[in-house]
């Protein structure tokens, strides 16, 4: 019989024992790494992060949307305002006891120039002043017999000028302030001296053109003193008056036109 003995290959192997190796076997079959095997590598796919990626970003188009549905309904709440033709878009706010035009140049004109504004504002309000007080010296001239008509000439250019004043060169300065328009300015000016070439006529008060008496300039002043002193002196007061609004006007064209040839 062969001592040698035949190892069994349905035995299990034996395992040599190392007093050295502190219990350790020393040796060990190294198990292949492979395909199917407990010790293989496995990659980990981050799904919680792409589940909060996807729900984020539908926050955000959710967001988007309702965001422009929103401007949606602004600009068509503003179409349908602009489209109210009987929806004033400036309220009448002047003068505050019986409001007839609009007027806010503190909120609407900006700060460097709302005392030339103001300026020209007070332009208007003295050839009003001027007119009113046309026809008051008129008056009484007509009362102490001079005639009716210069007192309907007088009432007419108070009616005109008055309202015409406000829509040829006030209101468009006023817009133009508020708006930085070169047109608008355009128009100011041209009206302005009409206004301006008005002021000094009236102030004058020739014999022609216009009746003489009908207006309180210093040539009517003189006409009317050798008769009554007291229409003399209202007539040479509307004389001031008119002498005052000439300056004034000039002043106001040449500071809005400095004003006006910076911007360019």
């Amino acid at each position: 019989m062969n001592r040698h003995r035949d190892p069994n290959p349905f035995d299990e192997e034996e395992v040599e024992v190392n007093p050295f190796s502190n219990g350790a076997s020393s040796k060990s079959r190294p198990e292949p790494y492979g395909f199917g095997q407990k010790h293989d590598a496995t990659v980990d796919i981050p799904l919680d992060t792409m589940n909060h990626d996807s729900k984020k970003k539908e926050r955000e188009l959710a967001a988007w949307e309702a965001d422009l549905k929103r401007k949606e309904k602004e600009l068509q709440r503003r179409e349908e305002s602009i489209s109210k033709v009987n929806v004033p878009v400036d309220d009448r706010n002047w003068p505050p006891f019986f409001p007839i035009i609009h007027h806010d140049i503190a909120n609407e004109i900006p700060v460097h120039a709302q005392k030339l504004q103001y300026l020209a504002f007070a332009s208007w309000l003295g050839i009003v002043l001027c007119l009113v007080f046309n026809v008051v010296a008129v008056t009484v001239c007509w009362i102490r017999g001079g005639g009716a008509k210069i007192f309907l000439l007088a009432v007419i250019y108070a009616l005109l000028g008055v309202p015409l004043s406000y829509v040829l060169w006030y209101r468009p300065l006023y817009r133009a302030m508020r708006t930085d328009s070169a047109l608008k300015f355009g128009w100011f000016f041209l009206f302005y001296l009409v206004h301006l070439g008005f002021c000094i006529f009236a102030a004058i008060a020739p014999p022609f053109i216009f009746n003489g008496r009908s207006l309180t300039g210093i040539l009517a002043a003189i006409d009317v003193f050798s008769d009554h002193i007291l229409v003399g002196i209202f007539y040479l007061i509307g004389f001031g008056l008119f002498c005052l609004e000439s300056l004034l006007s000039f002043w106001v064209l040449q500071k809005i036109y400095m004003y006006f040839r910076g911007n360019k």
